[in-house]
């Protein structure tokens, strides 16, 4: 056994046994993020949803991120990444995904999403499909970016707007992420 896998298995162990839980930026595959936020949800998601300060953390974010994604909407931004998609030429390259840790895939899961267990499109993120992004909650690149078609069709006020509406969903996302980050240490 590799020394990696031996390192993840002990990880899991401690999760399992409900052990504070060493968060590591050793560099994991998605898979294995995947299997980890999997693992903390199951083992611990009672004790997530319990907590008051949790959960309310959690709704404040469910209705930051319901805003932003209706402004993307009204914007039209949606309509030209999917256009865009549907060319082969979307922002949501393979590797994107690589930027997710093991806490934001568990705040996904704690506001009700389920990760995927394999890649829609080879040439794509590990989380876009045909319909769009399966996650809710997203790494602050996803949800800010604006490439220069996006730039071009909006007046600056809409991109004012929208860029307010984003910051407002990451500054809650931050705050729930480093609030489970703690909360899975100790």
């Amino acid at each position: 056994m590799s020394m990696k896998r031996k390192k993840l298995c002990r990880e899991k162990y401690r999760i399992v046994m409900k052990k504070p839980f060493k968060y590591s930026n050793t560099p994991l595959s998605i898979h294995q993020k995947i299997e980890i936020a999997q693992t903390l949800y199951k083992n611990r998601r009672n004790e997530f949803i319990s907590n008051p300060y949790i959960n309310n953390l959690l709704e404040k974010l469910r209705e930051k991120i319901d805003i932003t994604r209706k402004a993307l909407f009204k914007s039209g931004i949606f309509a030209i990444c999917k256009h865009c998609d549907e060319e082969g030429g979307s922002c949501c390259g393979a590797g994107i995904e690589n930027r997710y840790d093991v806490v934001l895939l568990l705040i996904n899961l704690l506001l009700g999403v389920s990760l995927p267990e394999k890649r829609f499109e080879s040439k794509s993120c590990f989380f876009l499909n045909k319909n769009g992004c399966t996650l809710a909650a997203r790494h602050d690149l996803c949800v800010n970016y604006l490439c220069s078609k996006i730039k071009e069709s909006l007046t600056l006020d809409e991109i004012i707007k929208v860029q307010t509406l984003a910051g407002d969903e990451l500054d809650t996302l931050f705050l729930v992420h480093e609030t489970i980050k703690k909360f899975i240490r100790y």
